[in-house]
C-alpha cells in the first residue's frame, strides 16, 4: 500500500491524468478482501479572501479511496476542474500564472488517519488526516482536522483547513497582493461508499 502511495505522489508531477492515477490506486487497494470506500460523490472548493476581492471556486471532481483496515487514504483533484471564479480571466491566470495546471495537472493527499476508527459502528468521530499534501508539485507533511460520519455502509468526510501559498512555492505578483489571499481557505465535504 505504501508503493500505492508514492506511485500517486510521483503521478501528480508526471503527464498521466487524474482518473489513470486513481485507476491504479483502485487496482492496488483491491489486492486484499479487506472492504475500501471510494468517492460516490463529493466536492472541494477554496476560498481566497483579499482586502479588494473574494475570490471562489469548486470542483466535483474529487476522487479518492480510503482503506477501513488500515486507515490510509488516497485523495486526488484535477486543477483544471475547478469552477467558478469572477471571470474567465481569472481563471486562466488561476491556471496558466498561478498553479501552472499544465506543468502541475492535480492536487493529491496521502496519508493515514491519526486515531483509530471503528468502521463497522454507524457514528461520528473528529481524527486528524496525517499525510503529504502536494499542489504546485511541492510536498508539505500536513495534519488535517476532519469530521468522519458512518451510516448505512456509507463513510462521509468534512474538512477545513487552509493552504498557504508560500509553502507551494506559489508566486503572487506584488500587483495584485490585494486581490489575492496569501493564505487560501479550503472545504471538502465527500460521500463514499465500500467497494
Amino acid at each position: 500500500i505504501f508503493m500505492v502511495v508514492q506511485i500517486l505522489t510521483t503521478l501528480s508531477m508526471n503527464t498521466f491524468t487524474g482518473l489513470i492515477c486513481i485507476a491504479l490506486i483502485f487496482f492496488g487497494f483491491t489486492v486484499s478482501a479487506q472492504k475500501k470506500y471510494v468517492i460516490e460523490k463529493g466536492e472541494i472548493d477554496f476560498s481566497s479572501n483579499a482586502t479588494l476581492e473574494l475570490i471562489k471556486a469548486t470542483s466535483t471532481k474529487i476522487q479518492g479511496i480510503v482503506d477501513s483496515k488500515t486507515s490510509q487514504f488516497a485523495f486526488i483533484v484535477s486543477i483544471k476542474s475547478f469552477e467558478g471564479f469572477n471571470s474567465n480571466l481569472q481563471k486562466e491566470h488561476f491556471n496558466e500564472k498561478y498553479l501552472e495546471s499544465d506543468r502541475f495537472f492535480d492536487a493529491t493527499f496521502t496519508g493515514k488517519i491519526a486515531e483509530p476508527v471503528d468502521f463497522s459502528k454507524d457514528g461520528e468521530t473528529n481524527v486528524n488526516a496525517k499525510g503529504t499534501l502536494v499542489i504546485h508539485g511541492k510536498k508539505q507533511i500536513r495534519s488535517l482536522p476532519s469530521k468522519m460520519i458512518i451510516e448505512k455502509g456509507k463513510l462521509r468526510i468534512e474538512s477545513t483547513f487552509t493552504v498557504v501559498l508560500a509553502d507551494h512555492e506559489i508566486k503572487i505578483p506584488t500587483i495584485v497582493t490585494e486581490k489575492i489571499a496569501t493564505e487560501i481557505f479550503v472545504h471538502l465535504n465527500v460521500t463514499m461508499i465500500q467497494k
